[in-house]
């Protein structure tokens, strides 16, 4: 199926690309670091037959405006907010993935006015853990490494690498996938300096700076899923329980053997526990 074109909106000065497509009650999907609004592609054509569907790239991510500034989960917030706002959408069902789920939470406590339900999927501010190679990203002399690791040279050979592998039968999975694809966008300087920002506003050398944890409480409580793999190696599974204890309402789906990406190791699986927690909704 061709997907909608994405289109662009100036906001704060900056350009924000985005897609909008289909009708219904609105969802807003939001990816994590190194995603963009591609990695929805599978899971749009899967719903956007009864959902009105909207996938921005965040600024410092994809086809969306690379700014010196403000890369905060807040300033995140503040920015789809005034995407909405542009659509002339008042609620939605937010949708986010990893960094995207840091900024569902924080996009809940400053507009929850503006939610109807929150999906948290491998999401991030639920606890300190989080992988080492994050972590590092943090440190003094990052951005010259990843210049280096992110240049044409070194991603050729990796990919001549992956070749050789898969003659011999080695398939990579949605995780190496995903990463990879984020990762060879680092080649350019404005894409590093965004990644390094955007990383360093929520992570610190001991992990995870930001906690939603004690900010989720009763007073504007809405129908939450989290969906966690077990395998993932980026956030532990076990945050999973953190979401459960901390938010009200809350129900925990568990991807056996996916990784940090379990909306697309299983997008068939995912889209259905979408449909029907949205359903849900919709018949209360």
């Amino acid at each position: 199926m061709p997907h909608t074109a994405a289109q662009k909106v100036a906001l704060h000065g900056h350009e924000l690309s985005y897609t909008d497509s289909g009708t219904g009650s609105p969802v807003l999907f939001i990816h994590g670091i190194l995603g963009t609004q591609r990695q929805w592609h599978r899971l749009i054509d899967k719903i956007d037959d009864t959902q009105r569907v909207i996938v921005p790239d965040l600024f410092g991510h994809g086809e969306s405006a690379k700014p010196m500034g403000d890369y905060s989960l807040g300033a995140h917030a503040a920015t789809l907010r005034d995407l909405l706002d542009h659509l002339e959408i008042e609620r939605v069902t937010l949708v986010g993935h990893s960094l995207g789920g840091g900024i569902t939470m924080q996009f809940h406590y400053l507009f929850p006015e503006r939610v109807d339900r929150v999906v948290l999927i491998a999401s991030g501010g639920l606890g300190r853990e989080v992988n080492p190679l994050l972590r590092s990203a943090t440190l003094p002399g990052a951005d010259p490494v990843l210049r280096i690791a992110a240049s044409t040279a070194v991603t050729s050979r990796a990919m001549a690498l992956s070749k050789g592998m898969s003659k011999v039968g080695w398939r990579p999975g949605s995780d190496i996938n995903a990463i990879w694809r984020g990762f060879t966008a680092l080649a350019d300087s404005e894409s590093r300096r965004a990644f390094l920002a955007t990383t360093r506003a929520v992570i610190d050398v001991g992990g995870q700076s930001i906690t939603a944890v004690g900010r989720l409480d009763d007073d504007h409580a809405v129908p939450t899923l989290v969906v966690w793999g077990t395998h993932d190696r980026i956030i532990p599974a076990w945050h999973a329980l953190s979401a459960q204890r901390a938010i009200p309402d809350c129900r925990v789906e568990v991807f056996e053997r996916a990784g940090h990406f379990p909306h697309l190791e299983d997008p068939d699986r995912f889209a259905e526990l979408l449909r029907e927690f949205i359903a849900e909704g919709s018949s209360s």
